[in-house]
């Protein structure tokens, strides 16, 4: 996933806050007993089997720690990797490597998790036309790892933050006063501002749903909470005049089920917030 300069930006600042909160004053172990100088290489090794995903932001751990360190890249991001696999080598300075390790590690480990369960559940569909979407579901500050791992896995990102796309949701729905003076008060605030966003509303019936076919004004209709057969009569219903995404109740199980009914989008929090992270070590050569 190639970054935009903002999401470059938030990683960096996300990289400095966890070596203050690992680091503090100092790496006193390593500078208690190993000798200063020297250059020393270790190697990242695959202790479990799955795809691996954080290459780049181990770069940039290394880079923030001491730019000395120099990477031997082995494997890329995407692929899929075997116990015993090793991804990359390291070569510098011993204490500026054991410095680096566990924030290195802790990416990647949760990255590489999220990609490996993401590629799964995307193999149980890609036959279908459906695409699986992640969501705001994420460790907070980590966002941007965690859908650059999502889309590494072979899936797609839903919107980054509040910022990049309006979603009606039911609460919104609900404090509006209603699917339609929803709708209308996102195109008075867009006249307003100048501005133009890619517009979803969340429906909980078939009434929303009618309620805004016969109002317009949006791209996509997310299904909650929908059934699989009422997920095919909604998309029946709806037949091509909005994308249709299905949202809520879907897991690992029944995926397949909801991906033929010929939706377009599926959203899964699970792709981010239920992942094991692949088990991933740094050691010595």
């Amino acid at each position: 996933m190639e970054l935009s300069a903002e999401q470059d930006l938030l990683v960096d600042r996300l990289i400095q806050l966890a070596l203050a909160e690992d680091v503090g004053d100092g790496d006193h172990t390593s500078l208690s007993t190993i000798p200063s100088g020297g250059i020393k290489r270790a190697r990242l090794l695959v202790k479990d089997n799955g795809v691996l995903c954080g290459v780049g932001f181990a770069q940039k751990v290394i880079r923030a720690v001491d730019p000395a360190i120099r990477m031997e890249k082995l494997l890329r991001d995407g692929a899929e990797v075997s116990k015993g696999d090793i991804a990359f080598y390291l070569e510098g300075p011993p204490i500026s490597i054991l410095t680096a390790e566990r924030l290195l590690l802790n990416g990647m480990q949760r990255m590489s998790g999220i990609a490996t369960y993401t590629r799964k559940l995307v193999n149980l569909i890609s036959d279908t036309k459906t695409v699986l979407l992640d969501t705001r579901k994420t460790a907070p500050g980590m966002r941007v790892m965690e859908k650059w791992a999502v889309k590494t896995g072979g899936g797609a990102n839903h919107r980054m933050g509040l910022y990049d796309q309006i979603l009606i949701k039911d609460n919104h729905v609900d404090y509006a006063g209603g699917i339609a003076k929803a709708i209308d008060k996102v195109h008075e605030y867009f006249k307003e501002k100048r501005m133009n966003l890619f517009i979803e509303i969340e429906t909980r019936t078939f009434e929303e749903i009618e309620q805004v076919l016969a109002r317009g004004g949006v791209q996509r209709i997310l299904l909650d909470n929908f059934s699989p057969a009422d997920i095919e009569k909604a998309v029946k219903l709806i037949a091509n005049r909005f994308e249709t995404e299905a949202s809520g109740g879907i897991n690992e199980n029944n995926l397949r089920e909801y991906a033929l009914t010929g939706v377009d989008y599926i959203s899964m929090g699970a792709l981010t917030h239920q992942v094991r992270s692949l088990d991933l070590s740094l050691k010595a050569v």
